[in-house]
């Protein structure tokens, strides 16, 4: 295994832009992940790791032909855009886009969700939910911003995520909106079989072109003091409520 000992190496400096640059993620379809949990569940996944950086020992379970180096602890402080880096940095290739498809079971849709954190914390509720896709519109945080797929716990791995710029595919689709509003239902009321899960931004909501297309909306009952509920932790009830009830 070969040590690198400089930031200005070119595997530091590309590891750096992929942490940093959605642009540069985009322009390589690659993207940067860190810790050994989450280099296990890309190799249970069979994702395409293309280059290890590691503090101390080999992973164990590395194809061949990956390419694995030693960098000090400095050095991997130098490159992780998140704060306490692991002892452990890798790429992956993306995989090919996956395009949304109906199928049965539920579904959810993210409509402009802008933090990266909510959007890694419902992929990964959604994986222990055991939803169908995730569907994420344009606006929503970039599925591949390290925050994103720290917060996913690997699940990011395992979960089928959809990214579409049309909306028009909506509108052949049970569409379910979580919105405020005198004429929302109570969640224990809705039945979610076979549906679309429509979550809205942390500050506006749901965007007026999709509340249009929900056949029905639904809201969680909170404090008559509380405005709303985080948009990760709206989620996760509306998902377990779904998703228990089957």
């Amino acid at each position: 295994m070969d040590e690198i000992t400089s930031r200005k190496n070119p595997l530091c400096v590309h590891m750096k832009k992929l942490g940093t640059s959605r642009g540069y993620r985009q322009e390589h379809r690659e993207f940067l992940c860190d810790g050994a949990k989450m280099l296990e569940d890309a190799m249970k996944a069979d994702a395409a790791v293309t280059a290890v950086l590691t503090l101390s020992d080999m992973p164990p379970g590395l194809p061949s032909d990956t390419r694995v180096y030693r960098a000090a602890r400095e050095i991997l402080d130098s490159i992780s855009p998140l704060k306490n880096a692991q002892d452990i940095l890798f790429t992956c290739k993306m995989p090919e886009q996956t395009v949304f498809t109906k199928t049965a079971g539920t579904h959810i849709l993210l409509d402009g969700i802008q933090d990266p954190g909510n959007v890694g914390t419902i992929i990964r509720t959604a994986n222990a939910f055991g939803l169908k896709s995730i569907i994420l519109t344009d606006g929503c945080a970039d599925l591949y911003n390290p925050k994103t797929l720290r917060a996913s716990m690997g699940a990011v791995f395992r979960q089928k995520v959809c990214q579409i710029s049309d909306l028009s595919e909506m509108r052949t689709v049970k569409l379910i909106g979580a919105a405020l509003g005198p004429d929302c239902r109570d969640i224990s009321e809705v039945n979610f079989n076979d549906a679309i899960i429509a979550i809205g931004s942390e500050g506006r909501g749901l965007s007026p072109e999709v509340l249009a297309m929900c056949a029905e909306c639904v809201t969680i009952p909170i404090a008559a003091e509380c405005e709303s509920l985080n948009a990760a932790v709206a989620a996760s009830i509306i998902m377990w409520e779904a998703t228990n009830r089957l």
